[in-house]
């Protein structure tokens, strides 16, 4: 690469980080207009109305007011940045490339919205309920801080919301040729035991909380091997003497 192409590569990535950096000041926006109302909605939650969130620190609720804008901007920047990475790279794509992982945009980002949902609705919920239990069981009198209640949501709700992306990697790998039917099978029975472990990690210590996150784990897992194994199929059947 000359100088000159360098110039021009230097260019397009300002240029696109410009866009994405502008979106996330917009977004930023938006998410410190609606965190009052978006935080008032998650505490009105039926699994959460009954928890008292208390601050200890004058700077408390201004520091979650902050997190939460953050996160909104962060959350509506992500199809955006995927987007502009997808738009840098096209140049270098065929036509049949350029259109097939431009899919990963939209599907990638309905992903994380729907492991952040599953996480958010049924799997919080019984985590709360479990440590509440436990917290009457020694006597201990329920004060909650709620710097320590969003800390412990962001630990239980982001993990799965990045654990649903499986699907998107595999298909990414897949494509890349990293990955192949064949090596998926050989994996299967170390990646349930993978699954098993994250989704004990992530939800209360009993039989039936872990079944209830570990099995939708597994079931997006099988959907990733079927789908990577028809990506590969077709990968193969458009190579001429395949």
């Amino acid at each position: 690469m000359d100088q000159e192409e360098l110039i021009v590569h230097l260019t397009e990535v300002r240029k696109r980080l410009l866009v994405v950096f502008g979106w996330f000041f917009a977004m930023l926006c938006a998410g410190l207009y609606v965190s009052p109302r978006l935080l008032l909605m998650l505490k009105n939650q039926t699994a959460t109305a009954s928890v008292e969130w208390n601050v200890f620190a004058f700077t408390d609720g201004l520091f979650i007011y902050m997190k939460c804008a953050l996160l909104v901007a962060v959350l509506f920047t992500l199809p955006v940045l995927l987007y502009q990475v997808w738009a840098f790279v096209r140049p270098g794509l065929t036509d049949e490339e350029a259109k097939g992982t431009l899919a990963y945009v939209p599907i990638s980002f309905a992903l994380f919205l729907g492991g952040a949902s599953f996480s958010y609705f049924v799997v919080f919920p019984m985590m709360l309920r479990f440590m509440e239990k436990m917290n009457r069981t020694i006597g201990a009198v329920e004060t909650y801080g709620i710097d320590r209640y969003f800390s412990f949501l962001f630990s239980v709700v982001f993990p799965m919301a990045v654990a649903f992306e499986l699907p998107v990697v595999l298909l990414f790998l897949t494509r890349l040729g990293l990955l192949t039917p064949g090596r998926l099978k050989a994996v299967r029975k170390y990646a349930y035991l993978g699954l098993a472990i994250v989704g004990s990690c992530i939800s209360p210590p009993d039989f039936v909380s872990h079944l209830s996150v570990t099995i939708p784990l597994i079931v997006l897992f099988e959907i990733s091997v079927l789908v990577s194994g028809r990506q590969w199929r077709s990968m193969k059947a458009a190579v001429p003497g395949e």
